[in-house]
């Protein structure tokens, strides 16, 4: 929390609109609107210098804040706040009562500021999140490859268990090429699914018909240009890591960590010497219980989640992996945890217990 101010300002930010009033400590209030392309946002700097506002303050909405902050920060003490934190009494909603409220808690102090990254932290956690989209569209058309080929009654995991691996498509791409069946056995690549032929036989003999021929073929092309773009996207966040290269180096030595899931922590945790302590970033995470307190009586409550929640998805996915490893501190604090709660309960702790640890491997590092 900040001070009282004699004049400030409270933006309410829109995709292509701007309403910013300017609040007094003797009660004046202007009042402007601006729109968001760069011209607008240097008359909205411009009109905020010219009446002597000491800071501005907006929520955190989406990625249209980007701009404005980058345009603003140079010049005036800014203040991008989680809209969370934020929230007052019920009201009228508009546009001018937002910005106005957002200028009153401004003057009175009342605002926390949201970690704010450099340019590079943001452009790496873009990419990486970016990355995780297209991993993410990818399972969606390796799905819908799986009931168009359902649809046909054809269950060729029966015989291949990775129908996207080598052989697998080399089955695909022949029953969407129209080809002999027999010739599609014959070229399999894998000596090993070959043994399987006759169940492969069996489970392809009905052969695709034209449309869903045309759809696994179209399916198959998108996948083959995903395939690209994530293989593209690794390369440059690889690039973009170099000057890190030490720090990934300590995430990646923790069980469970590769490359792919150790460059997401790290553009997602930013500059890792904002906390001052294991503890503040497991609650940045969201990965603390909530408390209530009623009549005295103190009741944890679940996980807070109001941190990244990309950052705690890839933190419980590596939970997921490290509870399944055999004799190791982390699979035993796991069953600990399960044996008294439950089995997300563990997986929470242990994914908090890893970022901790995290935590403590950076800054002890970093200090040598």
């Amino acid at each position: 929390m900040g001070k009282r101010r004699n004049r400030v300002c409270g933006a309410d930010v829109h995709n292509d609109l701007i309403v910013a009033t300017i609040e007094c400590s003797d009660e004046t209030t202007l009042r402007e609107r601006f729109g968001t392309n760069r011209n607008e946002l240097e008359r909205f700097k411009d009109w905020l210098i010219a009446n002597n506002c000491e800071q501005v303050a907006f929520e955190a909405t989406g990625v249209y804040w980007f701009s404005v902050y980058d345009v603003l920060s140079p010049s005036i003490d800014t203040i991008v706040a989680n809209p969370w934190m934020i929230k007052g009494l019920p009201k009228d909603k508009s546009d001018d009562h937002d910005s106005k409220s957002i200028a009153s808690f401004c003057l009175n102090g009342q605002i926390k500021r949201s970690r704010i990254f450099s340019n590079d932290d943001r452009d790496l956690r873009t990419m990486t999140r970016s990355r995780s989209g297209y991993v993410k569209t990818r399972t969606q058309f390796r799905n819908r490859i799986h009931k168009y080929l359902a649809m046909r009654g054809i269950k060729l995991r029966s015989g291949i268990r990775g129908i996207f691996g080598k052989s697998g498509r080399h089955v695909l791409n022949g029953l969407v090429d129209g080809e002999n069946i027999e010739t599609i056995l014959d070229g399999i690549p894998s000596g090993r699914i070959r043994k399987k032929r006759e169940l492969i036989k069996a489970a392809i003999a009905i052969g695709l018909d034209d449309t869903t021929k045309l759809l696994v073929k179209d399916a198959l092309e998108v996948l083959d240009n995903l395939e690209n773009r994530i293989e593209n996207m690794s390369r440059e966040i690889l690039g973009r890591t170099l000057n890190k290269s030490k720090d990934l180096a300590i995430i990646m030595s923790v069980p469970g960590i590769s490359f792919v899931s150790g460059s997401k922590i790290l553009s997602e945790i930013g500059d890792y010497h904002d906390f001052r302590s294991p503890e503040q970033l497991a609650k940045w995470c969201g990965l603390v219980p909530g408390l209530n307190e009623s009549a005295g009586k103190k009741r944890s409550s679940g996980i807070t989640k109001q941190g990244s929640k990309h950052l705690r998805w890839i933190l419980v996915e590596i939970a997921q992996v490290v509870a399944r490893m055999k004799n190791t501190r982390f699979t035993r604090f796991f069953k600990r945890i399960m044996a008294r709660k439950n089995h997300n309960v563990a997986i929470v702790a242990l994914a908090r217990k890893l970022i901790c640890l995290i935590y403590h491997l950076l800054v002890v590092y970093s200090l040598n």
